[in-house]
């Protein structure tokens, strides 16, 4: 039987009493994607590692062949707090990026009511 990697990580989530719905806040995702993310038997290790700093958990022993011990000795010095921090950066770029579109979008219904 091959390994589903969202279970175990689900199991981890589960088994350490995190809520699911805070999980996904401080992932800066929805309920739903993280519950995609469970049922998916090879989950990418960027996913894995996300929950893993959320949860402070170390994935190395579930995932040897995607993690070594100190790749999350390093990451559990930083708190969630400091994992929004930097979201609120991804944030602001995506802002500026959405008022660039609609400047687009704006000169050019401009152009077209012009022709």
């Amino acid at each position: 039987m091959e390994t589903h990697y969202g279970q175990i990580v689900e199991f981890r989530v589960r088994r350490n009493g995190h809520n699911i719905s805070e999980l996904a806040r401080l992932l800066n995702i929805n309920r739903r994607s993280l519950y995609n993310w469970f049922s998916q038997q090879y989950l990418k290790k960027e996913y894995i590692a996300r929950i893993g700093e959320a949860i402070n958990h170390n994935f190395s022993e579930d995932f040897p062949e995607y993690f070594r011990k100190e790749d999350f000795e390093k990451s559990q010095n930083l708190s969630a707090f400091n994992n929004n921090v930097f979201d609120k950066d991804w944030k602001d770029r995506y802002i500026n990026l959405l008022e660039v579109y609609n400047g687009i979008l704006s000169m050019q219904l401009t152009k077209d009511r012009s022709n």
